[in-house]
């Protein structure tokens, strides 16, 4: 690795294959609606270090992924996109999958099945810290939110803070947010250097105040609207760059990304929140959550 060269992020938690359909109009229930399907690679982890190399960056993906078909679609996939797994491969356990529904207005609805990434046990994640050129962690709230991977996301926040790594955590989702609750979810996330959450996560978490008071930067995003990097001392919002919004799926993993890639190289927070925008744009102007694989 050159000198000038940042060590690669280590990214942590789930690994999913994504069963896109796009509805060619309105759902009609309890009848047939015809769609646009197919898989993709898919989970918020997975998604953020695909995102992280095609912005120029090094990633390591630590999640836990199933011995069957789909799992050698996930594992092929993430090769092509340049991104090294270092989870476990677990016999018997079926590979997490996600049905996505994308709306018209490019929303989506999703449907998970996480599979084997709630087998994802602490001890891989010490394995993993110990390598020399994690530079990052980013870990993926999903990790942390749900029991069964639970002890793996603590372990990657707080090994992080040990060895004096950068950490980021991405808020995921605000439903399984508020079904932990405010104050046990904060204690999940504590210790990250930054966290990413969009409103409605950011009120699961009994709003803006709490972390401010928690210390730490947290970057609110806002979709159209922009972001937000709020570190304690000042605010630095960003605009979106403008796209044609076609899914929005992996669009917060790709601003995620961005501004982690452009912090390690030195950016200011304005700078790299910017260059997450910019990463963004190109994540919604196309159908799945991850950058297109090189033919």
């Amino acid at each position: 690795m050159p000198d000038d060269q940042p060590g690669r992020v280590l990214v942590v938690g789930d690994l999913l294959v994504d069963v896109v359909a796009r509805p060619v109009g309105p759902l009609r229930v309890g009848s047939d609606t015809a769609a646009e399907v197919r898989l993709a690679g898919g989970g918020s982890a997975a998604n953020t270090a695909c995102w992280i190399v095609a912005a120029g960056g090094r990633a390591a993906l630590l999640a836990a992924v199933g011995d069957d078909a789909l799992g050698e679609v996930a594992r092929r996939d993430l090769a092509a996109a340049g991104v090294e797994l270092v989870g476990p491969v677990l016999p018997g356990e079926a590979t997490g999958t996600c049905v996505v529904i994308v709306g018209p207005d490019g929303e989506r609805t999703m449907l998970p099945d996480r599979g084997a990434n709630d087998a994802l046990a602490a001890g891989a994640v010490v394995a993993a810290l110990a390598d020399d050129d994690v530079a990052w962690v980013h870990v993926s709230g999903y990790a942390l939110l749900h029991e069964g991977s639970r002890a793996a996301g603590r372990a990657a926040v707080d090994g992080a803070r040990e060895r004096g790594i950068p950490c980021s955590v991405d808020a995921a989702s605000s439903g399984p947010l508020r079904d932990v609750g405010p104050d046990a979810a904060w204690d999940l996330v504590a210790g990250a250097r930054v966290l990413f959450a969009n409103a409605d996560e950011i009120a699961a978490l009994g709003g803006l105040d709490t972390p401010r008071r928690r210390g730490g930067a947290v970057v609110v995003k806002a979709g159209a609207d922009g972001a937000t990097w709020h570190d304690g001392q000042a605010s630095h919002p960003v605009p979106a760059v403008p796209a044609e919004v076609v899914d929005t799926t992996g669009a917060g993993d790709a601003l995620a990304a961005g501004a982690i890639v452009a912090t390690l190289a030195g950016a200011e927070p304005a700078a790299a929140l910017s260059a997450g925008a910019a990463l963004a744009a190109r994540a919604v102007s196309r159908l799945g959550a991850r950058p297109p694989l090189e033919p």
